[in-house]
């Protein structure tokens, strides 16, 4: 089987010169292009992605490292991230970090081993000074769902205390003063902005915050579940809850069912991210459009300009959330 090095050999030119031929780099004249597809064709030479790896020391491959495999919100991460990508004719390897710092530190050390040219990473677990340093190395590190300051430039977020501000807003707006507030795990920079965002909504509206309002869930149906039955038990009153997840938000519309409350008559639901089932929920979720498919796209992008040095439009680093509004979120009685 001919490699690499033999091509080289029989037309005359550097490894370099190969790899630029194989990449399809556009610095190579014609009359070497053509020496280097002679000597291929002469020797029955077969390119493939390691022989490319080893002459331009560029694997053509991308780590991706997300929190979970399942659900609706990775699920259109993910595939936004390698239809991007692929259509750039790059590869991605993907691991899952569980939003476990030990895991997703497994995670990233396991990409980087595989020679991944960059890795996009949305990661919640592992501190910002180590993403920083991990950074400087081999490696370069893109974030996305996550702002690092030190990072900016690499870093693709939403504005996620706007994104709660929105929520919490809108259902003031109708009318609603007896709130409660649902969160994600408050050790996610994202659950703990969309808080941050619900109490300078009510804080406009001179209302206190009240700890008994606040239940933290899991970002699973299960946390949305477990929360209205957790305010129920302890006899709070209210007309109106935040969910700052859809999927909580749906666990929320199961509980209230079993407890025979009329939705949306009996309750106003808000949720967060927009994920394709809210339009299918009964009745509707009114929530807040995380646009987790450009954003995909959009790391993707970073990804080809800075790494693979392809042209590409302007980078949007930081996205503005925007209120989708459905007939989960009546006007207060």
């Amino acid at each position: 089987m001919a490699t690499i090095y033999q091509v080289s050999e029989l037309a005359g030119v550097s490894l370099s010169t190969v790899s630029r031929v194989l990449n399809e780099n556009d610095y190579v004249s014609k009359k070497t292009k053509q020496k280097v597809l002679d000597a291929m064709k002469q020797l029955g030479y077969q390119p493939n992605s390691i022989a490319r790896s080893l002459a331009s020391n560029c694997s053509n491959s991308v780590g991706v490292l997300v929190s979970e495999l399942d659900g609706p919100f990775f699920g259109e991460m993910m595939s936004a991230i390698e239809a991007q990508l692929r259509a750039a004719g790059k590869h991605v390897i993907i691991t899952p970090g569980h939003s476990e710092e030990d895991k997703e530190k497994n995670g990233l050390e396991f990409l980087i081993s595989r020679n991944c040219d960059a890795i996009i990473a949305h990661v919640e677990a592992v501190t910002d000074d180590y993403l920083v340093e991990l950074n400087k190395g081999k490696t370069p590190i893109f974030l996305i769902s996550r702002y690092v300051e030190q990072m900016k430039e690499n870093c693709i977020s939403l504005d996620n205390v706007m994104g709660g501000y929105l929520a919490t807003k809108h259902l003031l707006d109708l009318g609603h003063r007896d709130i409660t507030y649902i969160a994600g795990p408050l050790f996610k920079p994202d659950a703990a902005d969309r808080l941050t965002g619900h109490k300078k909504a009510l804080n406009e509206y001179n209302i206190h915050f009240d700890e008994q309002s606040l239940y933290v869930g899991d970002f699973k149906e299960t946390g949305g579940y477990n929360g209205l039955k957790h305010f129920f038990e302890n006899k709070k009153q209210f007309t109106a809850i935040v969910c700052a997840n859809d999927e909580m938000a749906s666990g929320v519309m199961k509980c209230a069912r079993e407890h025979n409350f009329e939705l949306p008559k009996d309750l106003a639901i808000i949720g967060f991210d927009n994920v394709h089932f809210t339009s299918y929920l009964y009745p509707t979720l009114t929530t807040i459009d995380n646009p987790v498919e450009q954003m995909g796209k959009m790391a993707a992008n970073l990804v080809l300009k800075d790494i693979y040095k392809q042209n590409r439009a302007d980078i949007e680093h930081i996205f503005s959330p925007n209120l989708i509004m459905r007939d989960s979120t009546p006007r207060s009685n």
